[in-house]
């Protein structure tokens, strides 16, 4: 599931803790346990009895920004990979299935060679199309379809999902505390022995879900868009779905070059919270997951974004309904000062009494919703924070303009009021206590803070920070932030199909 909502904060978690929850950091550290095996795999594992049952996140430091030019998309494809099994999981008679997927992948290799050729001769890109058509066929006979999910789902399994976003892959699912060998075993089998079975049936379905997300929808196609204008020079500005040309084109091969330099054990950690015992389970990861080669994490991107210069706009025309959007180069999420967007999304947009919502929805009545949101399109690399309102009906983009750089040009020349400080971070704080009363929300943050700031610890030491916000911060990074020369604006601008427009503009219109 790549599942990502554009207009929705990526990275919830960063809300952080206050200092009154020192206290929880102390009693999360005698329960919390962080084991890197020899081959470089890190695990977090929190102890909590409060039912027989345990989940876990696996973060692989793996996502669009790892791809390159020809190859995009393919981070994502792994979710659909993962799930495929492996030579004991999935197969009839793994076998004969090697030597049919071998075969599969050397008249795909034959006809994309000719397909992409300076000069492709027609009858013969159809007859290697044919040929690799056959070999999928032939090697389709030994797959057992869902047989990992089907595994999990029987043993007492939920949940069972992965997600795919600019900076990572994860991989979670729940089980019953007395499984937990099994889901040692399934989930190392699956990162020691992948089979990529099916890979190009599942490319397929990649390329539908672009056509769905994207392509037929006007809101996916100003986001790529968007995107790709804020950002020229680094990787942020591929689409995690991948262009449908590569989409067409990736292979196999492609894709097991891919996970041998990503998909290692250095370059992973898993977060395990629930009915366990360190001490117990240690050895029971160590004999599964230990079976992995060891080999140094890959080295860090490169390319840093310049600084933006001048005001970028994109619009785009479609029959659908007007969007604004605006957004501005900011901080990663490692940045002290990235406690300050969260408070200046929280002032700006978190419920009917933030400052969009009055302005635009209930007084202005000019949108029908607004908001803001950071860590766009990914937290670990400079990224975007940004605002979008959907005019209501009779308004226009450009209203919503003015009424959201009002707003903005409020923080940058006011202090907020104490009231509106004082309520962001008794949210932050409500939000936070929540997230730590469920498995799978605190193994998924347990296992990105590890992975992103090397210390699962600053779950806690963040919010710590957001106690020390003040109303000068605010005002400062909304100053250093929000500037025309930095700024990159979106629109979806409504306009009929030419084919209606004349319809209804032609003679006899109107009578």
């Amino acid at each position: 599931m790549t599942r990502i909502s554009w207009f929705s904060c990526l990275f919830l978690g960063f809300l952080g803790l206050p200092a009154v929850l020192a206290q929880d950091l102390a009693s999360f550290e005698a329960r919390t346990t962080v084991h890197k095996l020899n081959n470089g795999w890190t695990f977090v594992i929190l102890e909590r009895d409060v039912a027989p049952v345990f989940s876990f996140s696996t973060y692989v430091d793996a996502g669009s920004v790892q791809e390159v030019p020809g190859i995009t998309g393919l981070a994502h494809m792994f979710e659909h990979m993962a799930f495929k099994g492996t030579p004991n999981i999935g197969t009839k008679n793994y076998a004969a299935e090697k030597k049919a997927l071998d075969e599969v992948e050397a008249a795909y290799q034959a006809y994309q060679k000719e397909r992409l050729s300076a000069n492709p001769d027609p009858k013969r890109v159809e007859e290697l199309l044919a040929a690799f058509q056959k070999k999928q066929e032939e090697a389709a006979q030994f797959v057992i379809t869902n047989e990992f999910g089907d595994i999990i789902d029987r043993e007492g399994g939920a949940d069972l999902n992965a997600g795919t976003g600019a900076d990572s892959t994860v991989y979670y699912y729940s089980l019953p505390a007395n499984k937990f060998e099994l889901f040692a075993y399934l989930e190392s089998e699956r990162f020691l022995h992948p089979v990529f079975r099916e890979f190009y049936k599942e490319r397929d379905v990649v390329q539908e879900e672009r056509r769905m997300r994207t392509e037929s929808d006007p809101i996916g196609r100003l986001i790529e868009l968007f995107i790709g204008t804020a950002f020229l020079a680094h990787p942020y500005h591929h689409p995690t779905i991948g262009y449908m040309s590569d989409l067409q084109s990736i292979t196999r091969t492609d894709a097991e070059a891919f996970f041998k330099t990503y998909y290692i054990p250095s370059n992973m950690v898993t977060a395990v919270v629930g009915s366990v015992k360190a001490k117990e389970i240690i050895p029971v990861l160590e004999k599964y997951f230990g079976r992995i080669p060891s080999r140094d994490k890959p080295p860090e991107l490169r390319t840093v974004e310049p600084p933006q210069t001048a005001e970028r706009t994109v619009v785009l025309k479609d029959a659908a309904q007007p969007l604004y959007l605006e957004g501005y180069h900011k901080s990663s999420v490692k940045h002290p000062d990235e406690v300050v967007y969260d408070a200046i999304d929280d002032i700006l947009s978190s419920g009917r009494t933030s400052r969009l919502y009055r302005s635009l929805v209930r007084d202005k009545k000019i949108a029908m919703t607004t908001a803001s949101f950071s860590a766009f399109p990914g937290i670990k690399y400079p990224n975007l924070w940004a605002v979008y309102a959907f005019p209501a009906r009779g308004a226009t983009n450009e209203q919503v303009r003015d009424a959201i750089r009002a707003e903005l040009d409020r923080l940058k020349k006011e202090e907020v009021t104490d009231e509106e400080l004082s309520r962001f971070k008794t949210r932050a704080r409500a939000s936070l206590i929540r997230s730590l009363d469920d498995n799978q929300g605190l193994a998924n943050q347990l296992a990105t803070y590890q992975a992103v700031f090397g210390d699962w610890r600053e779950l806690f030491r963040y919010l710590d920070k957001i106690e020390k916000v003040t109303k000068g911060d605010i005002k400062r990074v909304a100053n250093e932030t929000l500037k025309e020369s930095n700024r990159t604006v979106g629109m979806i601008v409504t306009e009929q199909p030419a084919a209606d427009a004349a319809q209804a503009t032609g003679p006899g219109a109107g009578r």
